[in-house]
């Protein structure tokens, strides 16, 4: 696919996205899959987004993951600050009535927070493809983030399932989810080792 094909696609996608009329319905479903899904997971800190243009707000089920540790067990979660001369990404903790500011680009970042480098990242999707393939908004900021994080975290990417594009093949630039959520339930997982 032609790089101006992608981005047409892309804004196509958002565009259906944030048409959805079912999309709050959508919403609360995918909240109880990515709940269910957290369920036994033994990562304890978890890097999430903030969302845009409609995407899915992980925030609540992320929230309540954090409340429902063993006892004796301290569960974060963290939103992005993206570093503008890397062009990746840092975690800082977030909590609801976080403070917050707008980063580099507008989107709101936990103000004066720790950073810690999450054990597994929830990304956001606006397509994705069969076997764990993702297609965001073109930055590339997941992407040059997971290359820079050692050992790298577990990847679930989350998506309204109007977003599956079955001929989505990754590039060389792409990394390849661990699972995949929508509102249906888990799309794809890969396979225990």
């Amino acid at each position: 696919m032609l790089p101006t094909e992608r981005d047409a696609l892309r804004k196509r996608l958002v565009a259906t996205r944030q048409a959805l009329p079912d999309r709050l319905e959508r919403a609360v479903a995918l909240q109880s899959v990515l709940r269910v899904w957290l369920i036994g997971r033994p990562e304890k800190t978890i890097g999430a987004y903030w969302p845009i243009k409609g995407e899915f707000d992980c925030l609540p089920a992320l929230y309540r993951w954090t409340e429902g540790a063993p006892e004796g067990v301290t569960r974060r979660i963290g939103l992005p600050v993206a570093h503008r001369e890397t062009g990746s990404l840092r975690f800082h903790v977030w909590y609801p009535g976080c403070p917050t500011e707008l980063d580099a680009y507008d989107i709101p970042k936990p103000k004066d927070t720790e950073e810690f480098v999450p054990e597994l990242l929830v990304v956001p999707c606006l397509g994705f493809g069969p076997g764990g393939v993702r297609m965001g908004y073109g930055g590339g900021f997941f992407d040059r983030t997971l290359k820079s994080i050692e050992p790298r975290p577990v990847t679930v990417g989350v998506s309204y399932s109007h977003g599956f594009l079955p001929l989505l093949f990754p590039t060389d630039q792409d990394f390849v989810l661990d699972a995949m959520l929508t509102e249906d339930g888990v799309s794809w997982q890969k396979p225990l080792v």
